[in-house]
């Protein structure tokens, strides 16, 4: 089991060190300076700084080093006095009350937030929790900084939801075709995300999505063209990094052309060597160009690059033999969950962390039981499975970022800053101006766009709901009604769902005869799905009715009789008042396809390709 005392520790099992251990002001003021030292790897001081990481790691003990591998959740909004129900889930999964009862036990490297865990209620609520877990982890014994991290790639994944700003996804990104958008976005976010305590993100999403049934990337990714995915890739990473903030380059090996989730089965990618080369590394390349701070890996087996049958994340030739070795990456290199079942089919929990350590990665996300993925590690140790050393390697890497990202100098949260950081109104604007640029008009025949508010004064507003990425907007009905009645049209909302009911269809058909026109919000129409008979019905109205497609583009697709279509490749409020902007007239539309749109009747062929779009 893991130490949990407070006191000095001999590090059973392996070789004993030095009792006179660095206190915590010790080894602050030996990381002291690194940040920039580091940045600049010519920097006279480079080699006394990198002495001083190699140091800290000699200083621990083998418990302390096995913790500084894992990167776990935890529930609550507090470190030390979260509500009941957290502590009981806390109890139930972890073994522990309390993040600051886990970091005493497993001393983890690394933290992750989620919206779930009920770690992100507001911004002073988040930086509260993450100075709080600091200051446990500091207190410790040779205690350092915890690097704390989330999934905040804007769009359809999105854990910190308002006030802070809301920025449009990647598909929309890549719509936009923004270099200047893209790192935009990462330096507003990473701001943000800074001033809130929290150091990683695990952004942007490097796959290229080249399977339009991809259930679990789609619009995370930036689009279909590897060099336009590779561009936006780049910028993006510039832009967290400038704001102190590691990115995250993912799913490697490319997660793009899977028709499997990876959170609940085993995908396959079929793709050569070659077409990987020209086709999923190419943004991966770029990113480890742009001097990406983190590499994650995908749960997913490759066979032109690994015949084993294992797992990308379990696969030293992947790992080190091509990330490493042949792309020349030296970055920490982090596992997806280790929770989800693609990385769970082939090994227990037992196995499956110790594996990943073989194969050449760094840091170990949120295994299932942390109690037995942390044991597992330690007992590898204990009878030379794994080496001290072999942790060494890794924990190194895990330090320099740290110190690159100023973590090791200073890794508190900012809520002196959050004010004047957090959704302030000149990051709303330009999250508003970004969207502006990626609303993608599609189709639009005989100028059923835009909406004249003298013409068509009464707007009918119906469709799909899904829940908010982040827990904090939306319906997306209701938001686009809102925003065309603040553009002068009476707008009304009527939520229908993704699976319409006869009876839901009869009542939508209905409302519309008190309309001018009507606008259908479609998420990820089917060929049987009841969103089409909804589409058909109101166009048998003979209202102007306007799709907009809220996910993904392909929806128009399967509506051949629309004659005006927008695609926002994600239902936050950011794209759909984007969207109603566009829909009134009051900004044209700009975004061009990122990814092609194939016939339903004919994937073989394209119904609109890569770069179309119309405006007005």
């Amino acid at each position: 089991m893991p130490d949990t005392s407070t006191g000095s520790d001999t590090g059973t099992g392996s070789t004993r060190r030095d009792t006179a251990r660095p206190s915590r002001r010790a080894v602050l003021a030996a990381t002291a300076g690194l940040t920039a030292a580091l940045t600049v790897p010519a920097h006279a001081d480079a080699a006394d700084d990198e002495r001083r990481l190699r140091d800290l790691i000699s200083g621990m003990t083998l418990e302390e080093k096995v913790g500084q591998l894992f990167v776990t959740r935890v529930y609550g909004h507090s470190a030390t006095d979260p509500d009941q129900a957290d502590i009981d889930l806390n109890l139930k999964e972890l073994g522990v009350r309390t993040a600051a009862e886990l970091i005493a036990k497993y001393r983890v490297g690394g933290v992750i937030y989620f919206a779930w865990a009920h770690n992100t209620r507001d911004p002073r609520q988040i930086a509260a929790l993450s100075d709080g877990i600091q200051r446990v982890s500091l207190d410790q014994p040779r205690g350092l900084p915890v690097l704390i991290a989330t999934d905040q790639e804007h769009g359809a994944v999105c854990r910190i939801g308002k006030p802070a700003t809301l920025l449009p996804g990647a598909m929309a990104i890549g719509a936009g075709r923004s270099r200047s958008d893209a790192r935009a976005l990462g330096r507003i976010s990473g701001a943000e995300l800074r001033a809130m305590g929290v150091h990683q993100d695990y952004a942007p999403d490097a796959d290229v999505n080249v399977n339009p049934a991809n259930p679990v990337i789609g619009v995370r990714s930036f689009g279909a063209d590897p060099d336009a995915v590779a561009a936006l890739v780049a910028a993006e990473v510039r832009g967290y990094q400038s704001a102190g903030v590691a990115a995250s380059a993912k799913h490697f090996p490319g997660h793009g052309d899977t028709s499997v989730d990876s959170h609940y089965g085993f995908p396959v990618i079929t793709h050569s060597r070659e077409l990987w080369e020209r086709l999923d590394a190419v943004p991966f390349r770029a990113a480890i160009r742009a001097g990406v701070d983190s590499v994650m890996t995908g749960h997913i087996q490759f066979p032109a690059l690994d015949g084993s049958g294992d797992p990308a994340t379990l696969s030293r030739p992947v790992l080190t033999g091509i990330l490493r070795e042949e792309l020349g990456y030296d970055g920490v290199v982090i596992t997806d969950s280790l929770g989800m079942q693609g990385v769970r089919t082939k090994y227990g929990d037992d196995r499956v962390p110790v594996l990943a350590l073989k194969a050449g990665v760094d840091q170990l996300l949120n295994p299932p039981s942390l109690d037995v993925a942390w044991n597992a590690v330690l007992t590898a140790v204990r009878n030379g499975e794994l080496t001290e050393d072999r942790l060494d390697e890794s924990i190194l890497r895990i330090l320099r970022l740290k110190a690159r990202r100023g973590v090791l100098d200073h890794p508190w949260a900012r809520p002196d800053r959050i004010g004047r950081t957090v959704g302030t109104k000149a990051h709303l604007a330009a999250a508003d101006r970004i969207a502006e640029r990626t609303t993608t008009l599609l189709v639009n025949e005989d100028g059923t766009l835009p909406f004249d508010h003298h013409r068509e004064r009464r707007v009918l507003v119906v469709g799909a709901d899904p829940a908010s990425p982040s827990g904090t907007t939306g319906p997306p009905t209701g938001v686009l009604a809102a925003a065309l009645t603040e553009l002068g049209f009476t707008a009304t909302a009527l939520s229908t769902g993704t699976a319409p009911s006869a009876a839901t269809v009869d009542k939508a058909v209905a409302a519309a005869g008190n309309a001018d026109a009507v606008v259908v919000a479609t998420y990820n129409v089917t060929a049987g799905n009841s969103q089409r008979t909804l589409v058909d019905r109101l166009l048998a109205t003979g209202r102007p009715v306007a799709v907009v497609a809220v996910r993904n583009p392909y929806d128009i697709a399967r509506l051949p009789a629309v004659r005006a279509c927008l695609a926002t490749y994600c239902w936050t409020d950011v794209e759909l008042r984007a969207a109603a902007r566009v829909l009134a007239g009051h900004v044209a539309p700009r975004g061009r396809l990122p990814v092609p749109v194939r016939r339903a009747d004919d994937p073989a062929r394209e119904l609109y390709p890569i770069g179309h779009g119309l405006t007005y």
